[in-house]
């Protein structure tokens, strides 16, 4: 991120910048005057959330913006991830996205990481929703 960034919070909500938690009293602005990472808590996916290969993928990615000191355990994970990804999805549109998630991740561009997985989640949940065992039977 390069030049000046608005963020608009409202009133109890989370914003992590360069992996400090910052909350808002009240509806507040913030502007971030130089290069900052930061992860808004509409973005932050919770632990029972992580339901499907794609979701732990990005909670392991957020949790390198989350918690900065675990990092380096947290990119094991996701190398692990990734690859057991990578191995078991057939869809043409999830494995050219999970090459970009690896070329965005070894380029240090973690929330292009997130953005792309997030744009795929829905074409994770037609596939899940396609198996036999998640039909009911009629």
């Amino acid at each position: 991120m390069s030049g000046t960034m608005r963020l608009t919070l409202r009133a109890g909500e989370r914003v992590w910048i360069n992996g400090a938690v910052v909350r808002a009293e009240r509806k507040t602005t913030l502007e971030i005057l130089n290069d900052a990472t930061f992860l808004l808590e509409s973005h932050v996916l919770q632990p029972e959330e992580t339901t499907t290969p794609l979701r732990q993928i990005y909670f392991v990615v957020q949790a390198m913006f989350i918690d900065p000191a675990g990092a380096e355990k947290a990119a094991l994970l996701y190398e692990r991830y990734l690859a057991a990804a990578l191995r078991t999805f057939a869809s043409r549109e999830i494995l050219d996205g999970l090459l970009a998630v690896r070329g965005q991740m070894e380029a240090g561009r973690r929330l292009d990481a997130m953005k792309t997985l997030r744009g795929l989640f829905p074409a994770e949940e037609a596939i899940l929703a396609a198996r036999p065992e998640r039909r009911s039977a009629a």
